[in-house]
């Protein structure tokens, strides 16, 4: 019986370190962040939570998917000025609209929560003093 409840808590502890982002972290990656062009903004998705590691919906934006909801990973989207929707899909849709302006930075993190068979994934606004430190620890996980 002990054999069983320690091979259970070692794959377990399997899926979760290889639910988790593989890349550069935050810190790392910003000495080669893209500069923002002036006419555009950016918003930054990120992932702190290891909890429900094997849910890794995508993340679209305006419909079109452009990540996934990797714990603790984040990527992030150059878009022109304007109104966005984000949304995440598991057994519900969870949306966030937001407006992003010319030079803007938005952070976004996908928090998760129970569900009735599996957690969801939604998208969050925060500010940007959170979000900056927040997304320090993740690793990129964009192209």
């Amino acid at each position: 019986m002990k054999n069983k409840i320690l091979f259970l808590a070692l794959t377990l502890a399997v899926a979760v370190i290889s639910g988790c982002a593989s890349g550069t972290s935050f810190s790392e990656y910003k000495a080669s962040l893209p500069p923002l062009n002036p006419d555009k903004g950016r918003i930054f998705f990120y992932r702190t939570a290891v909890l429900g590691a094997a849910v890794q919906p995508s993340v679209r934006v305006n419909g079109v998917a452009l990540g996934k909801a990797q714990p603790k990973g984040f990527f992030f989207y150059d878009c022109d000025p304007g109104e966005y929707v984000i949304e995440t899909s598991t057994e519900v849709t969870r949306k966030l609209s937001l407006v992003i302006a010319k030079a803007q930075e938005r952070y976004v993190r996908l928090n998760i929560s129970m569900g009735f068979m599996v957690g969801h994934v939604y998208p969050e606004l925060v500010d940007d003093a959170v979000g900056k430190q927040e997304i320090q620890e993740c690793k990129h996980t964009g192209t």
